[in-house]
């Protein structure tokens, strides 16, 4: 089945095409079109000029176009989850929990387009201020280019398409090239609600050449980004003086401290937060630094959970494990481990190649913090055990990292609870749960090569208007 292009309300054919491949599977999918240079400089300017169209809509007019969304998200809800399991093998159970996720973000968007404010500034508090009414505004910021990842192709993308049309922005969507499905879907819903045509664009392509060129173009006015520290410095020195968002990698760490009950509900979070979708998730749990007093009680209760992880076929409700998006990644993976092994780490689980496309969820102990897959980001179904005696220590082992998008700590203590929420360089610190946790309506990014600005609907409108201040001479 060849797929086409959406570009100002149309659906546009490809000069050039490649194959889709199921990553559980090896079957074709589709025949993905290579947008061209001029293709993608069509969808620009097809954004560029819906953005009077757009202007013109008024903030409920917006929120009924997302509500508009949100119900055909919950009819297509089944084929929708179906999509996902086929192009980006997610088990199907967490493919539901995605399109769940995605309706409630899209749900948040509609609320928050109502809820746009500006502020009234008391000028006549400085000498000359006088006789003065002020206040200030926010206005679109126009044209959003959006780069997205294979992760969660339709919430992630909900988080920048929403709060882009809550503000009354225009976009072009370039997805993650193993995922377009998901953004072909997106688009076909779009159509059927009261968006004005060329509001919202999908081009599909190579990001080296279409990412490249929407980064750079003069009309683009920001650029919000999900994918790895790499492409993502790059594309912030590409932009110029374009507003940037940034959500990019991350090796998320925990803390169980001393006299933690290590309870059946903690270590199903912990298996959760580090086996959800193979841990291909930006805060999937990598490191855990354990009390000592603890470390062989935790090891042996995480290794019986993780051992009753079913191994299988995305499209089966009852999988946990399945295949990874690529069979580079299990390649690069089993040599991390095997690294690590020969550094001297002790394998408590897995560390095997189930097949080309499936790793076994592993768990590792006594990792050392040079070892890939505690100073890396992993992207896969491996976690990293190691004890502590003081707690400084195991504050300082979560900050010794490039990254630091979220942190969790589990205590019984509130003094080292309020004391780690100071002390942990991150974005975001969860107390008594695993870092993997999210709501989509909370402020979501990171320090360091984390990211840079901050996801969650009001926080992204905020990256995504410009504030005009108006001031009134009586």
């Amino acid at each position: 089945m060849r797929k086409k292009l959406y570009i100002n309300g149309k659906w546009i054919d490809g000069i050039n095409y490649v194959d889709l491949i199921a990553p559980h599977s090896d079957v074709k999918l589709a025949e993905i079109p290579l947008a061209t240079l001029d293709q993608l400089e069509e969808a620009i300017t097809s954004a560029k000029n819906a953005r009077d169209e757009m202007e013109k809509l008024s903030a409920f007019e917006r929120s009924v176009i997302l509500e508009q969304l949100v119900e055909q998200f919950k009819a297509n809800r089944s084929s929708l989850a179906e999509i996902l399991a086929l192009e980006a093998a997610k088990p199907l159970k967490a493919a539901l929990g995605e399109i769940d996720r995605t309706i409630a973000t899209y749900k948040i968007a509609v609320e928050e387009a109502k809820r746009i404010y500006g502020e009234t500034l008391p000028l006549d508090a400085v000498a000359g201020g006088e006789g003065r009414i002020t206040y200030t505004v926010r206005e679109p910021i126009g044209v959003i280019g959006a780069i997205t990842p294979f992760n969660f192709p339709f919430n992630l993308v909900a988080h920048k398409v929403g709060p882009a049309i809550a503000a009354g922005n225009t976009i072009v969507l370039k997805p993650a090239s193993q995922t377009p499905l998901s953004a072909y879907a997106l688009a076909e819903m779009l159509d059927q609600t009261d968006l004005p045509k060329g509001a919202f664009n999908v081009v599909t392509g190579k990001g080296s050449e279409i990412g490249d060129a929407l980064v750079k173009h003069a009309d683009v006015k920001a650029i919000t980004f999900t994918g790895s520290p790499e492409v993502g410095i790059s594309l912030k020195n590409k932009a110029g003086l374009k507003k940037v968002t940034l959500e990019l990698g991350s090796n998320a760490a925990l803390i169980i401290d001393e006299g933690v009950n290590l309870s059946d509900e903690l270590i199903n979070r912990c298996v959760w937060g580090a086996f959800i979708y193979n841990g291909q998730v930006c805060i999937s749990l990598q490191r855990i630094y354990v009390h000592e007093s603890l470390t062989e009680e935790f090891l042996n209760k995480m290794k019986l959970a993780v051992e009753k992880l079913i191994v299988g076929s995305p499209l089966d409700l009852k999988t946990d494990i399945s295949a990874l998006i690529s069979k580079k990644d299990v390649l690069r993976i089993d040599q991390w481990v095997k690294n690590s092994l020969e550094d001297g780490a002790r394998l408590i689980t897995g560390g095997n190649v189930i097949s080309e496309r499936i790793y076994s969820p592993t768990i590792l102990a006594n990792v050392s913090n040079t070892c890939e897959v505690s100073c890396n980001e992993v992207f896969g179904p491996v976690v990293a055990v190691n004890s502590f005696k003081d707690f400084d220590e195991a504050i300082n082992e979560v900050n010794n990292s490039r990254y630091g998008l979220q942190a969790g700590i589990f205590t019984e203590n509130l003094k080292r609870a309020l004391y780690a929420t100071k002390k942990l360089h991150v974005g975001g610190v969860l107390v008594n749960d695993v870092p993997t946790f999210r709501v989509d309506l909370m402020p979501y990014g990171g320090v360091k090569e984390s990211g840079y600005g901050r996801e969650g609907i009001k926080y992204a409108i905020q990256e995504m208007t410009e504030m005009k201040l108006i001031s009134i001479k009586m």
